[in-house]
């Protein structure tokens, strides 16, 4: 059933996208963020912004560029989880933000198929949560504050390269027969979270990685951030060469991560109109009041503040069949229907939109 609200008043969905057409069509400078959709919808919102001349930018892209700068200024050494249950016999869980990642639980099991792995699992800096769920399970916790991470992983790199290290907040001792393990295994593997780890702290940890590398097997899995993150950014790389905090208002993108950061356009009162797309269950952000907003959102979203156009859209792999990234096979995947229903997909609204746009309908 559709659903859609002008001003807080519900309407039909034909009357809520012309309205939508309207305020895209008077802007002079208007910003497409949230971009919490499936591949589908982000390609329509990347054309979209192509032809108003928007800012595209994702909820998320703070952690997803941090990373990407480890990537491309250092490196990235990455694995699947599939290959991680089948062939890790040593985890290193770094930091905060790995007890949210849904397949923790099912690598802490030993089984891989049809054979048994014995699986060393080392957690270092865990938050309050982690070691929650780290009771009972044979994990050995080291580090008592995620604060002091970047030190405890200065010093295993340093004792990895054989260098001498003085007192920190993890005895030397400690470190050292971590150093042990991890130079002993056959292959580890390194859990990060992108949202948490910040980019020194990622950049120390690959290293740690590639220095392992030179006597045994060691890769890294990183639990990706939600609303298909890695998804939006992969399609921002093929369609306009950059990553999201892109601009269309010349004839070629441009791309500028502190220029374009949502925040900050909203702040300085640059932007004049605001699509927000988010179609995972987050909800509206709180400067609806100050901008112009059209918000795509799905039916779990709470809304702060009434948009000026609310568009209630289905939830990719849910109410339709998506392409997202699947962090279980590093890739992007098809995830068909679990509860098929007529509410819209977000490519279908801004591909409405975009229509009206072009027609002249606005």
């Amino acid at each position: 059933m559709d659903r859609a609200w002008i001003d807080g008043k519900e309407v039909s969905l034909k009357a809520a996208i012309t309205d939508a057409a309207r305020l895209l069509a008077a802007s002079r400078f208007p910003l497409i963020a949230g971009l919490g959709t499936d591949i589908a919808g982000a390609r329509a919102a990347i054309a979209l912004a192509a032809r108003v001349g928007a800012v595209i930018d994702h909820m998320h892209a703070d952690a997803m560029l941090r990373s990407l700068d480890v990537m491309r200024s250092a490196y990235l050494m990455t694995t699947t989880l599939a290959e991680v249950r089948l062939r890790a016999d040593c985890l290193l869980l770094v930091g905060s933000g790995i007890g949210q990642f849904d397949g923790l639980r099912a690598l802490f099991g030993a089984d891989a198929g049809t054979r048994t792995i014995t699986r060393n699992i080392t957690w270092l800096c865990p938050d309050r949560d982690a070691r929650e769920i780290a009771k009972g399970m044979p994990i050995n916790i080291v580090g008592r504050d995620p604060a002091d991470l970047p030190i405890v992983l200065a010093m295993l790199r340093a004792r990895i390269a054989g260098r001498r290290i003085g007192k920190g907040p993890v005895a030397p001792k400690a470190i050292d027969s971590i150093v042990d393990q991890l130079k002993a295994t056959r292959f580890g593997v390194a859990l990060w979270s992108v949202e948490h780890l910040d980019a020194l702290a990622t950049e120390m940890l690959q290293g740690i990685v590639v220095d392992l590398n030179a006597t045994t097997r060691f890769t890294s899995l990183p639990i990706e951030l939600p609303d298909n993150a890695a998804g939006v950014l992969q399609a921002c790389g093929w369609m306009t060469g950059y990553p999201m905090r892109t601009r269309f208002a010349r004839r070629e993108p441009h791309h500028d991560p502190w220029m374009f950061d949502t925040a900050r356009l909203v702040q300085s009162g640059e932007v004049d109109c605001a699509l927000w797309i988010s179609s995972y269950g987050s909800a509206e952000p709180e400067w609806t009041n100050a901008v112009p907003t059209i918000a795509l959102i799905g039916a779990q979203a709470q809304p702060r503040l009434p948009a000026r156009v609310a568009i209630q859209v289905g939830r990719p792999g849910s109410d339709h069949d998506a392409v997202e990234f699947v962090s279980s096979v590093g890739a992007l995947a098809t995830l068909p229907a679990s509860k098929p229903s007529d509410t819209p997909s977000v490519a279908r609204v801004v591909t409405d939109i975009a229509k009206l746009l072009s027609g002249g309908g606005a």
